[in-house]
């Protein structure tokens, strides 16, 4: 269609699938592919289905996120809805123009140059040269490639590739924008651009669908969130409630079947959240950096001189550190009802890896387990230091001369 109607959805999706065939390893006689051919009838064993059974609504205006783990189908439902895929079952229906960026560089000719790529994807899009020429300026000057815009993009760098097919994908002024991943490619000057960009299309009552894993902005920009996981709707709806769920499913996979609940039930740790030094939720820290831990609660009745603990354990299970309240020599007079107390931990000295937090909240005397949360919470730990073993300890080595 030329244009969106004044009502209704902007995205229809009823019973769609998408089937890949995968294709076998190794030199294949022409024999042996007839065989697969006649056997399988173009899938069988052989087959793959990257999703199913999709069904939702996309309105005018909304912005949905869409979020699961890598390989969940994410990428190929933008595909999908972007028309660079057909939907082997099922059917999608859209209103509107579309613009999207799926891939870095996608639809760019590496031999061509910048200026001629974007007219280039203005002419995929529909757009004539002149309405091009229109927003070219808009286009450069929003993706700051004024000095590069006549070099060949073979020569372009990752970020400049992503500022200059983001700029294309905005300023072409789509009815429905498809958006994969761009929050995590370029620096954090651009990433502003981009979210304030994204802030005013909402405002113009544009249709957006973003995919990222940057779970704490696509949760404050969405209006909904699609959850999949191994090519299936898990949940959409509310982002704070969706992501909830993203988020209990990734560390009950990620503690391996280590993790275990239990105590009293009279005071509850109802959940824990990760942050970095500049206060982001995250899971994923430096070596050496610091994590701060907020460990919300509800005591179902008034409980004197609580202990809130905490153990930090390898992949495996196995204890590196723990302490309480207690040994720390902090003193909580007591809880009831809703509340919430931090742990900080600076200068995390561990290797690269996943560990494992349990969290606990019991009597000051250790006789009551309130609640107990053991290997329940995962962090992933990055790090550039090489050494052995699990804890770095400062060290230093030095040769003193004879005597």
């Amino acid at each position: 269609m030329s244009g969106p109607e004044s009502s209704g959805p902007a995205i229809v999706v009823e019973r769609m699938g998408k089937r890949f065939r995968l294709q076998r390893s190794g030199t294949r006689t022409i024999k042996s592919a007839m065989l697969d051919l006649m056997r399988n009838r173009g899938a069988g064993k052989n087959a793959f289905w990257a999703l199913q059974d999709m069904n939702f609504v996309v309105n005018r205006g909304e912005t949905l996120g869409i979020v699961g783990a890598n390989g969940a189908g994410k990428s190929t439902l933008l595909s999908l809805l972007a028309g660079t895929k057909v939907p082997t079952t099922g059917s999608i229906r859209t209103t509107g123009t579309i613009s999207s960026l799926l891939e870095l560089g996608a639809g760019f000719h590496p031999d061509l140059t910048g200026r001629e790529n974007v007219f280039l994807a203005g002419a995929i899009m529909g757009l004539s040269r002149r309405q091009m020429r229109e927003r070219f300026d808009a286009i450069v000057d929003f993706a700051g490639m004024r000095d590069f815009i006549d070099q060949p993009v073979k020569h372009y760098s990752s970020g400049m590739y992503v500022r200059l097919g983001f700029s294309v994908a905005v300023e072409v002024d789509p009815d429905i924008l498809l958006i994969d991943e761009v929050l995590a490619v370029g620096d954090e000057n651009f990433q502003k651009k981009c979210l304030q960009k994204i802030d005013a299309f909402r405002r113009a009552g544009k249709t957006m669908l973003i995919i990222s894993h940057d779970l704490s902005t696509i949760q404050s920009i969405s209006d909904r969130i699609l959850f999949l996981d191994q090519g299936r709707i898990e949940g959409i709806g509310d982002p704070r409630e969706v992501i909830g769920r993203y988020r209990a499913l990734a560390r009950s996979r990620q503690t391996g079947g280590y993790e275990r609940e239990w105590g009293t039930g009279e005071a509850r740790i109802e959940g824990v959240t990760f942050e970095d030094e500049s206060g982001r939720e995250t899971d994923l820290f430096e070596s050496g950096g610091t994590v701060r831990c907020r460990i919300r609660y509800r005591a179902e009745r008034r409980i004197e001189e609580p202990v809130f603990g905490f153990g930090l354990s390898d992949a495996n299970a196995r204890l590196i550190f723990g302490s309480n309240m207690q040994i720390e020599g902090f003193r909580l007079p007591a809880i009831e009802g809703e509340g919430e107390v931090v742990l900080d931990l600076g200068g995390l000295p561990v290797a690269a890896g996943h560990y494992l937090f349990s969290f606990s909240l019991h009597s000051s005397d250790h006789r009551t387990n309130y609640h107990r949360l053991d290997h329940c919470f995962a962090i992933t730990v990055t790090s550039d230091s090489r050494f052995e073993g699990v804890c770095r300890i400062p060290c230093a080595w030095s040769a003193p001369g004879p005597a």
